[in-house]
């Protein structure tokens, strides 16, 4: 038997060699082309990343280069593929929280329903019973609020001006606080002492080691302190040939630093033959110590409440005066100016406040010659032994709880700084005062004391938690207060009140907005004969009333 070759079908392709076309058997069959030399890596790399190391990220790749014969592709829904936005909405700021407070209150309302289903299916233990008591007494004490935090919500209550406003004043000048805060009076020129009055006794440095836990309790000291107005000193009755303007320390402080105030507060103005004496009232609150003034929340109380501004105020004022003499060497060596003081007669035996006057001359330029009486409240010895003078004021704690403060007792010592930060948001008024004070008398070293009540339901016993030392110069620039611009608002109010007639005026701050205002006021508002002119009618009155009696 013969074997039979059979011969292939070649394909003649005329532009090169190998076949023309894919076999039949072989046409749906996907072909990645290789090479024997390739490397083989791992059996099956899904994601491409299993060779991390950069030296190797060739090695096993294949010469032809990464095919795309085994990629799937789903034809019918690759057209009617869209893109979703899965991306959160913003919510404008009205609507954010508004969902969480509705289901809170929702919550809350639902809790208190069936709380009073409880209470009056079974009868309460003595742990609700005084659970129910508290909340009592924190609604009595808060007012209608659940917790003391709502009292923010509360608004504000519209304060009183200082003096009441009469119809015949008018307002001859509107400064507001905006433009104040942008005006400067930069190199200002050393002032000139003119005189010196009063003794002063020596600081006792014991102070500067009482802390939290070896606390001294605050004494009260029974020594006259003279709180004489501008107008009534004789030593600037005297020098009224020196100068074309003249005021206090605290009051030239006050105008200095009116943009940082939020109570209300007045000022009497007189211009008499081209001089201006700024004034305080009679009887006027002006000298009283406020109490978180420029908090966010100040105190609200009314009446008689020990908590109330102006009790708070009246508590203040009396720790400042008690501490800056309980603080020195009473009755030991004093330091004397060559002058006496002048609000001492010498057939007085009533013990006066440690205290010294400086009047001293500034010069604020196109002729303006400020006569200003400054205060120092004590002396002591510096590190060279050099005599320096001091400044002695009082910062009080009263209630923590209500005044939402850290408690000085467990901060004071570890934290002072943050203490002091909180009383300098909370009293930037007061604290930018007695700094400007300070810098107004050339003292060395302001004093601050930290006066705590023993017990803050009771604001008749305090103790001493502490003390600290500041520069004037370091304290303003830690509190912000720029006495380039303090200088230029003084110098603006002098300006304006020049160019007035001559006359009495008042500098009232509103109790509501940040303005200050200038009213034309009679000549005879605020003094002692307007008081004499009403006491002599109604003399008049009884004595036309006896003489008719007399004839009947």
């Amino acid at each position: 038997m013969t074997a039979h070759f059979n011969p292939p079908d070649i394909q003649d392709n005329p532009e090169g060699w190998g076949p023309c076309a894919v076999p039949d058997q072989f046409k749906d069959i996907p072909y990645q082309p290789f090479s024997k030399g390739d490397r083989l890596g791992k059996v099956s790399d899904w994601t491409g990343a299993t060779y991390q190391d950069k030296r190797y990220l060739g090695k096993y790749n294949s010469q032809f280069g990464s095919g795309q014969q085994y990629t799937y592709y789903h034809e019918q829904d690759e057209s009617t593929f869209q893109l979703v936005d899965t991306s959160k909405t913003q919510k404008p700021i009205y609507l954010r929280n508004r969902m969480r407070f509705t289901q809170r209150n929702l919550r809350r309302d639902r809790e208190r329903r069936e709380q009073r289903q409880q209470a009056n299916m079974q009868t309460l233990t003595k742990a609700q019973k005084e659970r129910q008591r508290q909340v009592r007494r924190l609604q009595k004490q808060y007012g209608k609020r659940r917790w003391p935090e709502n009292k923010q919500h509360a608004p504000p209550k519209a304060r009183n001006a200082s003096v009441t406003v009469r119809s015949e004043w008018a307002v001859v000048e509107d400064l507001d606080f905006l433009r104040l805060n942008k005006l400067k009076l930069p190199d200002m020129p050393e002032p000139e002492d003119l005189k010196k009055c009063g003794e002063l006794e020596y600081y006792d440095k014991s102070y500067d080691r009482v802390t939290t836990k070896l606390e001294k309790r605050l004494a009260r000291v029974n020594r006259l302190f003279h709180k004489v107005t501008t107008t009534d000193d004789p030593v600037i009755r005297k020098l009224a040939g020196e100068g074309n303007v003249f005021a206090t320390d605290i009051i030239l402080a006050t105008l200095m630093c009116c943009t940082r105030s939020g109570y209300s507060w007045d000022i009497v103005v007189q211009h008499i033959q081209g001089k201006l004496f700024f004034d305080k009232r009679d009887d006027s609150e002006f000298d009283l110590l406020t109490v978180n003034e420029t908090a966010i929340e100040p105190p609200q109380e009314e009446g008689n409440h020990m908590n109330s501004p102006r009790n708070l105020a009246l508590e203040a004022t009396f720790i400042n005066h008690n501490f800056s003499q309980q603080c020195l060497k009473m009755n030991g060596e004093k330091h004397k100016f060559p002058l006496k003081n002048p609000f001492v007669s010498e057939d007085d035996d009533t013990h006066v406040a440690s205290v010294a006057y400086r009047y001293r001359k500034y010069k604020l330029g196109e002729d303006i010659n400020l006569i200003a009486r400054c205060e120092h409240d004590g002396v002591m010895v510096g590190s060279n032994g050099e005599t320096q003078f001091i400044n002695i004021k009082t910062l009080n704690e009263w209630d923590p709880k209500v005044s939402n403060t850290p408690e000085w007792r467990q901060k004071l010592d570890s934290q002072r700084g943050a203490v002091l930060a909180t009383e300098l948001k909370n009293n930037s008024f007061k604290l930018s005062k007695w700094t400007a004070c300070a810098l107004l008398a050339g003292s060395d070293h302001i004093k601050f004391g930290y006066v705590s009540r023993v017990n803050p339901r009771d604001s008749s016993k305090h103790v001493i938690l502490g003390s600290q030392q500041f520069k004037p110069s370091e304290l303003a620039a830690q509190i912000n207060l720029n006495m380039d611009n303090a200088w230029g608002i003084l110098r603006c109010i002098i300006d304006k009140c020049f160019r007035l007639k001559e006359g009495k005026y008042l500098i009232l701050k509103d109790p509501n907005k940040p303005v200050i205002r200038i009213y034309d006021i009679p000549d005879n508002t605020f003094s002692s004969d307007e008081d004499e002119e009403e006491d002599d009618d109604d003399e008049e009155d009884e004595d036309d009333e006896d003489a008719d009696d007399e004839d009947a």
